[in-house]
């Protein structure tokens, strides 16, 4: 019985496979999309608190691979072909309307992930993808004569899916429940590729002070975050932190998170939080003793709440060790310039990051030498393609990861569309 024999197998049905399924499917491809789980872009749906974080809306191409550090340089070719504002317009013809936020973040008017996900999921049966779900990958499989290209997949269940064209979507390790297993890396290490070592990144940090617990779910913004190891500055951020039931996280932290990491590999490692930058001391001293004048005959427990959240008002008083029953008029000049130390230094002692199942990425993947940014192929075998997470990429929060699934997966779904044997 002659073989059926796809155009195109798309193994990993997150946001790039979505995009390589849909893209190669558009050029007139018989596309198969195989995914492990019961339905597509289960992690896509949780991003961004499940607001969806689309892209970053820095269209000069420079300043934005800038943020990709030394892996930029690999991806010049990639987003000259497919860049932000292509993706943009991708999902604005297809009536998603967006917004930007700080940072250039770029995020659905509806604020909901599913608005993302609506899109790519029609894209994909508008072009008729078939879509095998519940079907775990287990191998790539490599002819043994003259295995210069790969013949297909072959799944848990035995059965075998052959393809003119090959490609990787599987993702990194980060949030495992969704199925983010490194199945991806374990394939390719055994067909020759080479694989650094993946590692949590973009990931929350647990601190040891115990009272951090209470502010769970307070957020502060426009703060300044300095990262300190033996009282020497190693990072300075302004930003947004977020604390949660055993420590901080938010954008600035997610992307503080990897140096932490290497930090905390030579000892204690210390975040400082000001929380009035835009005061400096002498400002800031002379701003409580305005506030201590106006509120003369309260007590100093009640008398912060104009000048920081309210949730956090309890434990600065409990920090600057001022006794909250006092009259704000008997505050001492010692107490109170004490008081400008703490808001300016409020020192949270890191404990660790917190594992891969709380990380928004994972560091590593197929180095970045053995891919051809040009067209997504791998420099071992011409007819398959690594998108998304499977490569060694680190960046920062941002939107930078969704636009990097984006770019790779319409360059893969082109130029795999156009490979037949």
């Amino acid at each position: 019985m002659e073989k059926d024999i796809w155009d195109v197998v798309v193994v990993g049905g997150g946001p790039a496979g979505m995009m390589t399924a849909g893209r190669a499917a558009e050029l007139g491809s018989r596309v198969i999309l195989v995914e492990k789980n019961g339905s597509l872009g289960k992690k896509l749906l949780i991003t961004g608190g499940g607001r969806c974080n689309v892209t970053n809306a820095e269209f000069d191409n420079r300043k934005l691979l800038e943020e990709f550090k030394d892996n930029g340089k690999f991806l010049f070719s990639a987003f000259s072909q497919y860049s932000v504002k292509n993706a943009l317009d991708f999902f604005h013809s297809r009536d998603m309307d967006t917004k930007v936020e700080k940072e250039l973040r770029v995020f659905p008017r509806s604020d909901s992930a599913q608005s993302v996900w609506n899109v790519l999921v029609e894209y994909i049966k508008a072009n008729k993808v078939e879509i095998l779900s519940n079907s775990p990958v287990t191998e790539i499989l490599v002819p043994q004569e003259g295995p210069s290209k790969v013949a297909g997949v072959k799944l848990k269940n035995g059965k075998e899916i052959y393809a003119h064209s090959v490609v990787i979507a599987t993702g990194g390790i980060s949030r495992p429940e969704t199925g983010s297993t490194g199945d991806g890396y374990k394939w390719l290490k055994k067909i020759g590729h080479t694989v650094i070592e993946p590692t949590p990144s973009l990931v929350p940090l647990a601190v040891k002070d115990k009272w951090v617990v209470r502010l769970a779910g307070v957020s502060l913004t426009d703060i300044k975050i300095t990262l300190l190891q033996n009282d020497t500055k190693q990072d300075s951020k302004g930003g947004k932190i977020l604390f949660t039931h055993v420590g901080v996280s938010g954008p600035t932290i997610l992307n503080m998170s990897k140096d932490v990491g290497e930090l905390l590999k030579y000892g204690e490692v210390i975040i400082s939080l000001d929380l009035l930058p835009s005061l400096d001391y002498g400002k800031l001293n002379t701003k409580l003793q305005e506030i201590f004048k106006e509120n003369d005959k309260k007590k100093f427990k009640n008398s912060l709440s104009s000048l920081v959240p309210s949730a956090l008002a309890p434990i600065i008083v409990e920090l600057s060790k001022i006794d909250p029953e006092t009259a704000c008029n008997s505050v001492t000049r010692e107490e109170r310039l004490s008081l400008v130390k703490l808001l300016k230094n409020i020192p949270l002692h890191i404990d660790k990051l917190l594992g891969l199942e709380k990380a928004v990425i994972s560091s590593g993947g197929v180095i970045l030498e053995e891919v051809d940014f040009k067209t997504m192929q791998s420099r071992l075998f011409p007819n398959l393609y690594l998108v998304g997470d499977i490569l060694n990429i680190d960046r920062p929060s941002g939107g930078y990861s969704l636009q990097l699934c984006w770019t790779t997966g319409f360059i893969a779904g082109s130029s795999s569309a156009s490979k037949k044997a």
